[in-house]
């Protein structure tokens, strides 16, 4: 009994000093829990919303005040005119635009009723219904409470429209996030292991000693991958267009090079992975949970950002795959080109020129 004491104790001690141990033990599942807990919700808040007022009379003032104090909305605009409302929705800032009717208070006197039209951005499918729901409430209980003793019934009809997805289609919002998924996955992981296997099996000493310099050893690596890769995203594409129905409104051209920008990316990704890996498993490791997690829950692929406190708003604007999904969604969807689309372009293109530049520089020093 004692040698078994003995031998749990040395184990419980070999446990404690491992300090990759007591992290996959402990701050992985903190780590869960905490983004889980705070990214995975239904609530609506500070989504953006422009406002068209053709009549602008105390009734309206009204509604618009009751909506913007509730919490769930915050105002980007003011429109003037109806041919503000397509590039305003192009910029991909705001989710949702409310129109009223001309003489508003007028007709509520006069008539009993008046409209209301909610445009809604149906890109993400579950959020433009939320919003619609939101405001449709909100409305719904000012007319309620305003007109609660009137002897003449009292209407404020919503009108909803959904801009590029008129059917709601889940897999309008779910196809370009795999396909973010997917590509992440397969570019940085697949990379990761190839040169974490060479480490394993000896052959990359053989490299090292090479007249092949640090580019071209990366370069002859990540080359097959590229291509697979690139194969791979334009399968996902059209089975989205030919299975799902998902439109591509865009240039074949911006999209291409969307998809090969962020391969690159990703092949850098998994270049920097290698660089530290020793071994295929932990590649695997790094590349699949330090990966996966982040592209799920803080790219915006399931739960809107906005949703999100402050903090992991922050955190996301490092996840390459939250610039990715979201230019892919303005191509496909909404026929966007390179005037829209520039900003996801020029950050995508940063993280890959400083993963890559961070790979040869960590894999010269090997060399040396």
């Amino acid at each position: 009994m004692n040698q078994l004491l003995g031998f749990i104790k040395k184990e419980f001690t070999h446990i404690f000093r491992d300090t990759r141990t007591m992290v996959i033990l402990f701050g992985i599942p903190i780590i869960q829990l905490m983004l889980f807990g705070y990214v995975i919700t239904t609530e609506i808040k500070d989504a953006r919303i422009a406002i068209l007022d053709h009549s602008n009379d105390n009734v309206t003032r009204e509604i618009k005040n009751k909506i913007l104090s509730s919490g769930y909305f915050l105002l980007e605009a003011n429109l003037l005119q109806e041919n503000e409302i397509d590039p305003i929705f192009k910029k991909g800032d705001v989710k949702q635009v409310i129109v009223f009717e001309r003489n508003f208070a007028q007709r509520l006197e006069r008539e009993g009723k008046a409209n209301i039209q909610v445009i809604a951005d149906a890109s993400d499918p579950n959020t433009a219904q939320m919003l619609y729901n939101y405001t449709n409430g909100i409305v719904q209980d000012y007319t309620k409470k305003k007109y609660a003793g009137f002897t003449i019934p009292v209407q404020i009809k919503s009108e909803v429209r959904m801009l590029y997805n008129e059917n709601m289609v889940g897999a309008f919002m779910f196809v370009p996030g795999t396909m973010a998924l997917i590509l992440m996955l397969i570019s940085a992981m697949m990379t990761s292991i190839t040169i974490a296997r060479e480490k394993e099996m000896g052959t990359m000493e053989i490299l090292l000693v090479s007249p092949l310099k640090a580019p071209h050893i990366i370069l002859g690596k990540v080359a097959p991958y590229l291509l697979l890769s690139v194969i791979d995203a334009f399968v996902v594409v059209f089975l989205g267009n030919v299975v799902f129905g998902v439109p591509i409104r865009g240039s074949l051209f911006v999209l291409a090079f969307l998809v090969i920008l962020y391969i690159s990316m990703a092949l850098s990704l998994g270049i920097l992975i290698s660089t530290v890996a020793n071994s295929q498993q932990v590649a695997m490791f790094i590349s699949g949970f330090a990966l996966m997690l982040p592209t799920i829950l803080l790219s915006g692929f399931i739960y809107p950002i906005e949703n999100m406190p402050y903090a992991l708003q922050i955190l996301s604007n490092f996840m390459p795959p939250r610039w990715f999904i979201d230019a892919l969604k303005q191509v496909m969807l909404k026929g966007n080109g390179l005037e829209y689309i520039w900003p996801n372009i020029l950050i995508l293109s940063a993280m890959t020129i400083f993963f890559l530049a961070l790979s040869v520089k960590k894999f010269k020093l090997r060399l040396e």
